[in-house]
């Protein structure tokens, strides 16, 4: 069964947002079919820090990534969410 890992560059709606909780409510948001694989740390301007969530959902899946980023567009501390990568792992 084959996967897909997406990269999702996630724009805090502030700078004063707490990075490490951002990502609990990310991880606890997401489908149960997706995982996130890592988070990495983009530094924008300003003191704004972007987050880069690489996430794991089946293949078979259709509309997987969409469903995914409709959910994390709830999370209140999200400002914008812009899709950067997509393959089959």
């Amino acid at each position: 069964m084959a996967k897909v890992l997406f990269s999702i560059k996630i724009f805090p709606s502030d700078i004063t947002t707490d990075l490490s909780q951002l990502k609990k409510k990310i991880e606890k948001e997401l489908p149960k079919y997706a995982s996130v694989y890592k988070f990495d740390e983009e530094p924008i301007a300003f003191g704004l820090i972007a987050l880069i969530a690489h996430i794991i959902i089946p293949e078979e899946k259709p509309g997987g990534s969409d469903e995914v980023e409709k959910q994390l567009q709830k999370i209140d501390d999200i400002s914008q969410i812009e899709t950067l990568m997509v393959r089959r792992v």
